[in-house]
């Protein structure tokens, strides 16, 4: 029997907050689909680095940009400035900010199974 799967952001299976943002969660089927909205003054490295207890972002992400502009910086220095409208992919081994002084909205429907999730006890986790 054929199926149809879906959720909706109106109604989330789970959010994720941090500094300056938070983490709207989709599970859908086996899929992990998030939209994240990072505020003026996000950066990876100082409102998810504390949950994630690495160096640098290790997610990949597939990612839809939706609103606001975002700078990455891969750990090998390479920096792209990402807008709305676009679609991408960015690598694990990397940094990323809010620049200006409005919201950025992106729908990541690869990184975000474990993106910013708060570990549990023992449990090893990817950011």
């Amino acid at each position: 029997m054929q199926t149809v799967e879906h959720e909706s952001f109106g109604s989330p299976s789970e959010i994720r907050e941090f500094p300056n943002g938070h983490a709207e969660i989709l599970n859908v089927g086996e899929a992990t689909i998030g939209r994240l909205v990072l505020e003026p003054g996000w950066r990876w490295s100082t409102s998810v680095m504390p949950i994630a207890k690495t160096k640098s972002c290790e997610a990949p992400h597939y990612q839809y940009h939706v609103y606001g502009i975002l700078k990455i910086k891969m750990d090998d220095g390479t920096e792209k400035t990402l807008n709305p409208g676009e679609a991408y992919v960015i690598q694990p081994g990397h940094d990323a900010w809010v620049v200006g002084d409005e919201n950025v909205v992106v729908v990541d429907w690869y990184g975000a199974t474990d993106w910013a999730k708060q570990p549990s006890s023992d449990a090893a986790m990817r950011a």
